[in-house]
């Protein structure tokens, strides 16, 4: 089936064409018509198969036959992140480029008179985080009486972060009758609880490989110390200096400090975490977009729902506490088709961590293995200075019996 198929607006079909969309996902397969139809649905599909296109083109359609009968906000897309609600009104702009619809994210970390003034002028697709919107509410400048499409997106991240009374909330000023649409790259007995409590006899969906990290990704991990690990991501991005990486780390203070490891070396790299200015995040997530910068350094504020093309390489630095975050980040590279990589760097006391991620995938992950003379020519090509070749002979001749640490 092909989008030109579907009962949509020929505003929206020529946009996708324009676009590159040809042929819809398995998540667009199964939901669109359901959404044309009027049916509420309940979606579970992992990381990086498109669910944002899946319910932006059909509710889009729908607002563009009905916008001159209907004022207002007709639909409200609730998200858990800042980066995600720009995405996703992006995401409906350029799709809705000739539709008339008019579409605004709204979030915090920005001044609200702006936003204000913009809601004053009519917005059609209101794509939004929960605190933002309620302080608006509150200030009776947003009205949410004519909403007909009520969208949960990266419901399993919301719940996560504590927004589940916010949206036991919302639905207070929200039509009953309504069409609602819930999104979640994972499924547990909470978010099925939160779905039934928003949800009617929803149409259900389930994408859900034996393995959660999508087959457009090749993935692995390689035994290193921590403390070497600044040295072989130096080598790797030497290796491939025109590839767009993605660096994942634990914290924050490690972003800076990787980052500061990687300038000793004459590598460009931004980080980006929870504690940058929210007008700074943006800046740095459009800098890497664009390919001005290539290596973007950050915790796992990145891991969901953030859709930067042609992403080469994802370098888990860190090996994540939380095994779902662990597919999360490798779903960073490998999307829209295209083929990425994902390598993990861990060290002994990691060990368990990455255990606990191989089960959750249900799937041995593979070892990219290094041999002793290629680990340490690694480390003696550092620019940074830092290795003493005699010590670390040293080094190696009193570990030469018990090996390297990992």
């Amino acid at each position: 089936m092909k989008f030109s198929d579907y009962n949509i607006t020929k505003e929206i079909k020529s946009q996708l064409k324009i676009l590159g969309y040809k042929r819809p996902t398995d998540i667009q397969f199964k939901a669109i018509q359901y959404i044309l139809d009027g049916e509420d649905v309940m979606a579970i599909a992992q990381t990086g198969t498109g669910k944002t296109a899946a319910f932006v083109i059909p509710t889009l359609s729908l607002i563009q036959r009905k916008k001159k009968y209907n004022k207002g906000i007709k639909c409200l897309v609730m998200v858990p992140t800042r980066e995600l609600a720009k995405q996703i009104a992006t995401v409906y702009r350029e799709i809705g480029k000739d539709t008339g619809v008019k579409t605004f994210g709204l979030f915090g970390g920005v001044e609200q008179e702006q936003q204000i003034r913009t809601l004053a002028n009519g917005v059609d697709v209101l794509v939004a985080t929960p605190g933002r919107m309620f302080d608006l509410i509150s200030q009776k400048a947003i009205d949410l009486a004519g909403i007909q499409f009520l969208v949960l997106d990266e419901a399993d991240l919301m719940l996560d972060l504590g927004f589940a009374k916010d949206i036991e909330d919302v639905m207070k000023f929200i039509p009953r009758k309504r069409q609602t649409l819930f999104f979640s790259a994972t499924i547990s007995k909470k978010i099925k609880s939160m779905a039934y409590n928003v949800v009617r006899n929803a149409i259900r969906i389930q994408i859900s490989p034996k393995n959660p990290v999508a087959k457009t990704i090749d993935h692995a991990y390689m035994k290193i110390s921590m403390d070497d690990k600044r040295f072989f991501l130096e080598n790797m991005i030497k290796e491939y200096p025109e590839k767009k990486v993605v660096v994942f780390v634990r914290t924050q203070v490690r972003a800076a400090r990787v980052m500061e490891a990687m300038k000793r070396v004459q590598i460009d790299s931004e980080c980006m975490h929870g504690g940058i200015d929210q007008k700074d995040r943006f800046q740095i997530l459009d800098r890497f977009r664009s390919g001005e910068n290539k290596v973007l350094i950050t915790t796992d504020v990145a891991a969901r729902g953030i859709d930067i093309p042609n992403v080469e390489y994802v370098i888990n630095y860190d090996i994540p506490d939380n095994p779902e975050n662990y597919v999360h980040r490798c779903g960073r590279t490998g999307r829209g088709g295209k083929r990425g990589q994902a390598l993990a760097f861990c060290s002994k006391n990691e060990e368990e961590l990455f255990r606990a991620i191989e089960e959750y995938t249900g799937d041995m992950i593979e070892e990219f293995e290094v041999d002793k003379a290629d680990y340490l020519s690694i480390l003696d090509g550092t620019d940074d200075g830092s290795n003493n070749w005699k010590l670390l002979l040293k080094k190696v001749a009193a570990e030469d019996d018990k090996g390297l640490e990992w």
